[in-house]
């Protein structure tokens, strides 16, 4: 938004600003925020940063911990949800020393992004996110050691059919949500705001719709964008939505599998490379229409799948909507317009400047910053040491893998199954993400401590499943 800090000075004057709102991410992918009165943000302020404490963060140890942030005037927007008019300011963090963190989630997606550049291989990368998501009415949590339970309801969900108050039928079948129209299509008016939201703030959408899942499930598809600027938007969606749906009383939840035996949330990634205005990923006689590059990309990623899913899916429950029959993926393969395959290459994209492929593993639970570098540094890796998906057994395949027999399927490589799988895969190979000191071994390390506390801390917890199957023995 601003270039120089002279301009949001004046800006804030002009109009009427209030307060200015700083937004700190942490390795979760959380925002945090510190807000000052208008008339503390200086040159002085910008120069010098504020002071945090960075071990709340999850980034070091408590003796390290003493960390600055400042501000990046680029990032800067009107937040449309708080009272005072307030200006939002996203931030970079340093030591006290001045020099920058380098396991700051947003100084590895811009190192990640110069690395690609600096390599000759393409001077744009264009990254496409699909945000899945369930708007529902009512959420209720408790989790105590004599009484826990989660209840989610949604008003058009099949399950209040037979309410007999308040209802006027058209409720969603289980599993039939793709595309409905309306009458059934009740949160059509909450997605339309929260799309002009989304591009009154320079997000530009390609379109929005209701998806599988019949308990208000739905989708918004962005605009491709470079590496950083798509990390900086997937926080500020993920902000508008859940905000926009406070302001209208309903709740909106981007977890992977808030429902059992219903479609779950993905993020998959639409990914693209350019240089001087040409494809890299096209060539009329490749297969799909694909360039060599394009296809060492994805034997990178297949390669390196198993240790990106530490930050593109780094959740307990991550792992509860990576199961068959629900068009995510399970296996490591690719094809041609193959919803089954980890990587998808769309049928659809058949022009040359939009020749790309789709990596539907990826959720909303990621720091966008870790889990969008993690797969450029695999692609990356796959082109330089020309890493090819066919050679390593990844395919093609073009057939439906969950339609293929026991034998059949077996053969083909499967991903992890629960964050300790994806420790030990990251533990194995991580040297890829090191390249031009992208990520650092702090980061590394600090992933894996929290992915190893998540994955035991919800085995310690009793389900409701296991009372269903043990009780009685």
């Amino acid at each position: 938004m601003f270039e120089k800090n002279i301009e949001v000075i004046e800006y804030c004057k002009k109009n009427d600003i209030k307060f200015i709102d700083f937004k700190l991410i942490d390795i979760a992918g959380r925002w945090h925020h510190l807000t000052v009165p208008v008339r503390k943000f200086t040159e002085e302020m910008m120069g010098k940063g504020i002071g945090f404490d960075g071990s709340s963060y999850g980034f070091l140890t408590v003796e390290k911990s003493d960390m600055v942030f400042k501000p990046d005037i680029s990032t800067a927007f009107i937040d449309p949800f708080v009272e005072e008019k307030t200006l939002v300011m996203l931030t970079e963090i340093y030591y006290t020393d001045g020099n920058r963190f380098e396991s700051d989630p947003r100084y590895i997606a811009d190192k990640t992004e110069k690395l690609v550049y600096s390599s000759g291989i393409a001077d744009k990368i264009l990254l496409g996110p699909e945000f899945e998501f369930y708007i529902l009415d009512r959420v209720s949590i408790n989790n105590k050691p004599e009484n826990f339970g989660v209840s989610l309801d949604s008003e058009n969900a099949h399950w209040n059919m037979g309410n007999k108050e308040n209802n006027l039928g058209y409720k969603v079948l289980h599993h039939k949500g793709y595309h409905v129209d309306l009458p059934y299509d009740i949160n059509i008016n909450l997605r339309n705001k929260m799309v002009s939201l989304l591009e009154e703030n320079n997000i530009n959408v390609k379109y929005h719709h209701p998806e599988v899942g019949g308990a208000g499930q739905m989708e918004i598809e962005i605009d491709f964008d470079s590496l950083l600027k798509v990390s900086d938007n997937t926080m500020k969606i993920k902000y508008i939505v859940k905000n926009e749906a406070i302001r209208n009383n309903k709740t909106v939840t981007f977890m992977p599998k808030p429902f059992y035996g219903e479609a779950g949330n993905g993020m998959h990634v639409h990914m693209n490379l350019h240089k001087e205005g040409k494809p890299v990923f096209y060539d009329e006689n490749g297969y799909s229409e694909l360039s060599q590059t394009a296809l060492f990309a994805i034997g990178g990623i297949l390669k390196h799948a198993p240790a990106i899913m530490a930050f593109t899916n780094p959740s307990t429950n991550s792992f509860k909507r990576l199961v068959p029959g629900y068009e995510a993926p399970v296996n490591l393969c690719y094809g041609n317009a193959n919803r089954s395959a980890i990587i998808r290459i769309p049928g659809y994209a058949n022009k040359p400047l939009d020749k790309r492929f789709e990596f539907r593993s990826p959720d909303a639970t990621s720091n966008p910053y870790l889990g969008y570098s993690a797969i450029i540094l695999a692609a990356l890796d796959g082109i330089e040491n020309e890493i090819d998906p066919t050679e390593n057994e990844f395919g093609p395949i073009d057939e439906n893998i969950f339609e293929m027999s026991d034998v059949e399927r077996e053969k083909i490589q499967a991903l992890p199954h629960n964050l300790v799988e994806v420790v030990d895969a990251l533990k194995e190979d991580y040297e890829f993400l090191l390249k031009g000191n992208a990520f650092s071994m702090n980061i590394i390390k600090d992933q894996i401590d929290s992915l190893l506390k998540q994955h035991y801390k919800v085995m310690r917890y009793p389900t409701f499943k296991e009372f269903e199957m043990y009780y009685d023995l």
